[in-house]
């Protein structure tokens, strides 16, 4: 595993639509387990292939409060309700916004087997499954902040 290079808002590649996964590879794996490597490095709760300069639909996810998520080609089949909240990303460091999503998804992707499963999500699951696969369209949140960016204090890790 290995620790990648996020990309950050300015690279082009974060505006370019991802390319779907017609099969696993042994190179796709090692991407979903440095996208994990890099998330938890980088301390985030989710992280798109294109924000590591990979335009393939892959997306991880971890909340804490639920398993670690992989979603590949990911699509969102239904949503309702809304919540308001503060939103960052590994591609805008040290900076936040106000951003209003679905309160509930319900999304299909495959996992990392190639498997397809549907997944129903509320609150910040809901809101990080929304964020990622914007990525994959080459949407960042900061495109849809209401209001403006403001300064996130980074917490400095204890030694």
């Amino acid at each position: 595993m290995a620790i990648r290079n996020v990309r950050t808002l300015g690279d082009e590649v974060l505006g370019k639509k991802a390319r779907e996964v017609k099969e696993m590879t042994p190179r796709l794996r090692q991407l979903i387990d440095d996208m994990f490597e890099t998330m938890y490095e980088y301390q985030g709760v989710g992280l798109a292939a294109p924000q590591v300069g990979i335009l393939r639909q892959i997306v991880v996810i971890d909340t804490e409060e639920d398993s670690p998520i992989v979603m590949v080609n990911p699509r969102i089949l239904e949503q309702s309700g809304s919540q308001s909240g503060n939103e960052g990303c590994l591609s805008v460091p040290g900076k936040a916004g106000v951003v209003t999503r679905p309160n509930y998804v319900k999304a299909e992707a495959y996992d990392e087997n190639m498997e397809r499963f549907e997944i129903e999500a509320t609150d910040l699951l809901a809101r990080a499954i929304c964020h990622e696969v914007d990525h994959l369209d080459g949407i960042m949140y900061v495109d849809k902040v209401e209001g403006d960016l403001f300064d996130v204090e980074q917490e400095e890790e204890e030694e």
